[in-house]
C-alpha cells in the first residue's frame, strides 16, 4: 500500500536490517549531516596520499576494469583503434592562418545560443578576433564570451595549466579574467566555467602531479552544431594575413596597430617571458618586427562533432573527478546517447554524497542539432590521450592514423608541421613514434617500383623560443634541432640513411623547406623628428595604446570567487567583479597613474605631428611578396636611403601548423605536432581528425587524370599558393571572404579555383611546378643569406663558423648585415623575393655537437624535449 508520498511502507524484517535508517533519514539535511559528509569528503582527501603508491588507482577497482574493457572493445572495432567511429556526411571547411580562423571563430561563437566548449594550451581573453584592435573592440574575446553568457549560453572552458618555472601561459590570468566577466547580480552570473588542469597542489593531489606533459588540444564545440579544431588557440600571436608581416609601426595614427601589447610578440628575440608582466615582455615596434605565424585549422558540420564533443565531456568529467570533487561550482555533465550504462564512458560518476548537480548535454535534444547527412567529408578523430589527461588507458590513434595513411601513399606525402622528431625502428632512443618508419617504406617502395613519389616537409627553422643559439641558455632549442636532424638526415638510423640503405636516393624523393618573410620598419625621420619635439617615444605610444584597449590583460582582474592576479600587481590596482562590482566601475581608481600617463604620452607624441606632413611609407611591404602588388624598388620611402637600410628586417615565419595531406585524397589536421610528445598518447594530450572528400573533382597526378577529392585538393593547392607568393595579401576586413566564414551549408571554402594560379599547382608532381618550387626556394634562401645572414644556414657547420655568419652577440637579430650595400641593391633583390618558401639547411652545424649533454639536457629530461 503507498503512502501520501507514492513510497512503499517499509516492513518490519526492512526496519530490522536497518535499524538507524530512519535516524538517517531524519539527520539529513541537517548540520550534523553536512558535517558527516564534509568527514567524508576529507577522509577521500587524505585517503588520495595512498595512490602514490598504486599508479593504477584508476583502473583497479572492478567497474572501472569493465569501463576501460569496454573502450578496448569499442577501439579495437575502429580504425586506427580509436576510440571514435568513421562518419559518412560531413561539411569540414578549412582555415589557413588566424585571419580567417579568427573571424570564423568570432561569428560561430555571437550565434551561440545554448553552450560553448573550448579546450586550448593558452588561451588569452584579451584576444582581438577581428583587427585592427581599436576599431573592433567588441570582438575582443573576453566581451564575445561577455555577450553569450549574458544571453542565456552556459560555457564551459577547460586550459592548460602550465608548471610556471618552465612556461608562462598565465592560466591564472585566464581563469580570473573569465571568471570577473559575469559578476553576482549581473546578467549572465554563473554561466562561465573554466577549469584548469593538471592540479599541482601537492596537499591535493600528490600522486597525480604532472610537471613533464600538456594538454594541447584547440578545439571549440558550439551547440552541438559546430566545432573548429585545428592548430590554432585562442591566443596572442597567433593572429596573421597570409602576406604575414613583420612591421607594426603606425606613426600616422596608432589605432591602426593590428598587433597590440604582447600580442606583437617574437620569441626569437623575446619569448612569453612574463605574460603577468607584460612591461618586461614588450618589444619595440620601432626596433624588431614580429614573428609572423602560419597555422591551419577545421570548421566541422556533421556527425564527428558529437565526437569532438564527447571528448570534452570527458574530459570535463575526468578534471571534475580529479581536482574538483568536492568543488559545488563544477557540475557533472551527463551526454546524451552515453546515459545509462555508458555513462561511464564519458567519465561520469556517483559518489554517495556527490557536490555539484549531474546536467545532461546537450541542453536540447540530439535530433535538433542536425547532425546527420550534412557534407560530402568522411571523418573520424583520432586522439593521443591517457590515465594523467583522461583517465583512461593510452590512446594514440594519432599516431596509429598517421602511420597507416604515410605508409599506404602512392604519389606524395606533404606534412606542415611545428617539430619532426621521429624513429625508424627501436633503435633511437629517447624517441619511440615510428612514424619515421612508415616514411621510409613509402619512399623505398616507390623507389624500388621506379615510380615518381615525394615527401615535403614544412617545418620552421628554428623552434619558437628564445635566444642566440649559440647561448648555454639555447642549449634546449638546439636539443630539439639535434634530434630532429637525426631524425631526418643524420646517423644509421635516420630516415635518409634508411633509405639509402635499400638502395633508394633519398634526395630524389624527400625534401625540407622553412618559411621566411620580410619587411620594413616605418620608423623614417619625421617619426625621430615626433620623439624629439614630444619627448615621447613610439615604444610609449604603443603601451599607452594597449593600455587603453586591453588594460585588463595588463592589469589583472579579481574574480567572482575573489581570486585575484597576484602577479599583475597589487590587488587594490585590480578590476573588482565582486558583489556585483563591475569592472568598468573601479577602472577609474587606477587611471590617474598608469593610464592617464599613457594618454598625455599619446596625445604629446600626435601633436607633435605636422599637420602639413604626409608620411608616404608604408607601415608595411611585406605584401609585396605576395601576388599582384608591384615591385620593392618602386615603394616610396621617407627620407635619406641609408635611413632605409637600418629599416629592412626579416625573419622565420614560424610554422605552427599540424598538418597532413597525402595524394590530393586524405588530410589529418588537429593540435598533434609530429614527435613523441604528440604522438605517443601518454604524454602531451591531443586531439585531430582524418578526411577524406567523398566529392571528387578531375585533376592531374604526375602528367596523367586523376580523381581528386575536393577537401584534400584545394586545401593543398592553397596553401602551395601561399608559400608561392600565387595569392594576393589579405585585408584586414574579412566580411566578404568566404574563406573566414563559419562552416555552413551555403558557406563552402572559396577555392580561389577561377584564378589563373589554380591550374599552376594543379599537379603535385609536374616537374614544371617542381621546378618553380625548388628555384623560387633556392633564389628566396640565397637572398636572405646575402643581406641578413639568416640563420640558419647551410654554410654554418660548427660553432666558430655560426661566430663568422652571425653579427656580434648583442646586436639587433633580423635587420641588414652589410650596411655598406647599395640601398637600390637591397631593393633590386628584395624584388625578387616572391612568397616565403625557403629551404631547410640540412648541413647546419653538422659538424658540432648541438647538444652537449648537461644540466639541461640529460637521461631525465630528454624525453620533454623530444
Amino acid at each position: 500500500m503507498g503512502d501520501t508520498n507514492g513510497h512503499e511502507e517499509k516492513g518490519l524484517g526492512d526496519k530490522l536490517k536497518h535499524p538507524f535508517q530512519e535516524l538517517k533519514e531524519k539527520l539529513h539535511n541537517t548540520h550534523l549531516h553536512d558535517v558527516k559528509v564534509q568527514l567524508i569528503h576529507k577522509k577521500h582527501q587524505i585517503g588520495k596520499f595512498a595512490n602514490l603508491f598504486n599508479p593504477q588507482h584508476r583502473h583497479d577497482e572492478e567497474h572501472e576494469k569493465a569501463c576501460d574493457e569496454k573502450r578496448t572493445k569499442i577501439g579495437e572495432s575502429h580504425r586506427f583503434q580509436s576510440y571514435f567511429p568513421e562518419r559518412d556526411g560531413n561539411i569540414v571547411k578549412w582555415y589557413v592562418d588566424g585571419r580567417d580562423y579568427f573571424w570564423a571563430v568570432s561569428a560561430a561563437l555571437e550565434q551561440a545560443k545554448e553552450t560553448i566548449y573550448i579546450a586550448d594550451w593558452w588561451l588569452s581573453p584579451e584576444l582581438f578576433l577581428r583587427r585592427p584592435p581599436y576599431y573592433n573592440q567588441e570582438w575582443r574575446l573576453d566581451q564575445v564570451l561577455k555577450r553569450r553568457a549574458e544571453a542565456g549560453v552556459k560555457i564551459y572552458v577547460i586550459v592548460y595549466r602550465e608548471v610556471e618555472a618552465a612556461l608562462t601561459c598565465n592560466s591564472e590570468h585566464t581563469k580570473h579574467a573569465l571568471q570577473s566577466l559575469c559578476p553576482e547580480g549581473t546578467p549572465g552570473y554563473g554561466n562561465i566555467r573554466i577549469m584548469r588542469h593538471p592540479d599541482h597542489n601537492v596537499l591535493e593531489n600528490a600522486a597525480d602531479m604532472t610537471f613533464y606533459w600538456a594538454h594541447h588540444e584547440k578545439f571549440i564545440v558550439i551547440d552541438y552544431e559546430k566545432a573548429f579544431i585545428g592548430g590554432l588557440d585562442l591566443c596572442f600571436g597567433r593572429w596573421d594575413h597570409h602576406q604575414h608581416q613583420l612591421a607594426d609601426m603606425h606613426p600616422s595614427g596608432v589605432v591602426n596597430e593590428i598587433w597590440p601589447g604582447q600580442d606583437f610578440n617574437n620569441n626569437r628575440v623575446m619569448d612569453f617571458k612574463n605574460v603577468q608582466d607584460w612591461k618586461q615582455n614588450e618589444l619595440s615596434k620601432a626596433d624588431y618586427g614580429r614573428m609572423p605565424w602560419h597555422d591551419v585549422a577545421m570548421g566541422v558540420i556533421g556527425p564527428c562533432v558529437y565526437d569532438i564533443a564527447e571528448h570534452f565531456v570527458l574530459r570535463w568529467n575526468f578534471v571534475k573527478r580529479d581536482k574538483y570533487k568536492r568543488d559545488e561550482r563544477f557540475d557533472w555533465l551527463e551526454l546524451r546517447g552515453r546515459q545509462g550504462e555508458d555513462e561511464d564512458l564519458v567519465g561520469v560518476q556517483r559518489p554517495k554524497h556527490p557536490v555539484g548537480e549531474y546536467i545532461v548535454h546537450p541542453l536540447t535534444s540530439l535530433e535538433t542539432k542536425n547532425l546527420d547527412n550534412r557534407g560530402t567529408v568522411h571523418a573520424q578523430i583520432v586522439r593521443s590521450s591517457a590515465d594523467w589527461s583522461s583517465g583512461i588507458l593510452t590512446d594514440h590513434s594519432i599516431q596509429n592514423a598517421y602511420i597507416e595513411v604515410i605508409r599506404n601513399a602512392q604519389h606524395y606525402v606533404y606534412i606542415e608541421n611545428q617539430f619532426f622528431i621521429t624513429a625508424t625502428g627501436d633503435q633511437q632512443s629517447p624517441i619511440h613514434n615510428t612514424i619515421g618508419r612508415a616514411i621510409v617504406e613509402a619512399v623505398v617502395r616507390a623507389g624500388k617500383e621506379g615510380r615518381k613519389f615525394r615527401v615535403i616537409i614544412m617545418i620552421p627553422a628554428i623552434p619558437g623560443f628564445a635566444g642566440d643559439l649559440r647561448d648555454d641558455a639555447a642549449t634546449g632549442t638546439r636539443a630539439i634541432m639535434d634530434y630532429q636532424y637525426k631524425s631526418i638526415c643524420r646517423g644509421e638510423h635516420s630516415i635518409f640513411e634508411q633509405v639509402r640503405k635499400e638502395g633508394v636516393d633519398p634526395t630524389q624523393h624527400i625534401f625540407l623547406f622553412n618559411l621566411r618573410s620580410y619587411d620594413r620598419l616605418d620608423k623614417t625621420p619625421a617619426v625621430k623628428k615626433q620623439e624629439e619635439e614630444s619627448g615621447v617615444k613610439y615604444q610609449e605610444v604603443q603601451r599607452a595604446e594597449a593600455e587603453e584597449i586591453m588594460g585588463e590583460g595588463i592589469h589583472g582582474n579579481i574574480d567572482v570567487d575573489g581570486g585575484r592576479d597576484k602577479h599583475m600587481g597589487d590587488k587594490n590596482e585590480q578590476p573588482s567583479a565582486v558583489k556585483g562590482e563591475l569592472a568598468e566601475n573601479t577602472a577609474e581608481e587606477r587611471k590617474p597613474d598608469e593610464e592617464e600617463k599613457g594618454v598625455d604620452a599619446k596625445r604629446r607624441f600626435e601633436a607633435a605631428r605636422q599637420d602639413d606632413e604626409k608620411n608616404e611609407s608604408a607601415p608595411s611591404v611585406a605584401h609585396l611578396a605576395m601576388a599582384d602588388t608591384g615591385l620593392v624598388s618602386e615603394t616610396k620611402w621617407e627620407g635619406p636611403d641609408e635611413d632605409e637600410v637600418e629599416n629592412w628586417i626579416q625573419e622565420e615565419l614560424y610554422i605552427h601548423a599540424k598538418l597532413l595531406i597525402v595524394d590530393d585524397r586524405i588530410v589529418i589536421c588537429g593540435s598533434s605536432n609530429l614527435n613523441d610528445r604528440s604522438q605517443l598518447g601518454y604524454h602531451d594530450s591531443e586531439l585531430s581528425i582524418v578526411m577524406e572528400d567523398t566529392k571528387r573533382f578531375p585533376s592531374t597526378m604526375d602528367g596523367q587524370p586523376f580523381e581528386a577529392g575536393w577537401h584534400a585538393g584545394t586545401l593543398r593547392r592553397y596553401l602551395w599558393r601561399e608559400h608561392l607568393g600565387l595569392l594576393p595579401p589579405q585585408e584586414n576586413d574579412a566580411s566578404d571572404d568566404l574563406n573566414a566564414q563559419p562552416p555552413a551549408d551555403d558557406s563552402p571554402n572559396d577555392a580561389w579555383d577561377q584564378d589563373s594560379s589554380w591550374k599552376v599547382v594543379e599537379d603535385p608532381l609536374s616537374d614544371e611546378l617542381w621546378e618553380m618550387w625548388t628555384s623560387q626556394a633556392t633564389t628566396n634562401t640565397e637572398i636572405f643569406r646575402q643581406l641578413f645572414h639568416a640563420d640558419p644556414d647551410d654554410h654554418v657547420k660548427n660553432f666558430d663558423d655560426y661566430n663568422s655568419f652571425l653579427p656580434p652577440k648583442g646586436v639587433k637579430a633580423g635587420h641588414i648585415f652589410d650596411k655598406m650595400i647599395p640601398p637600390k641593391e637591397i631593393r633590386e633583390k628584395l624584388d625578387r623575393i616572391k612568397g616565403h618558401v625557403v629551404w631547410m639547411p640540412l648541413d647546419f652545424l653538422k659538424d658540432a655537437e648541438m647538444a652537449e649533454k648537461g644540466l639541461q639536457v640529460n637521461q631525465f629530461t630528454e624525453s620533454v624535449f623530444t
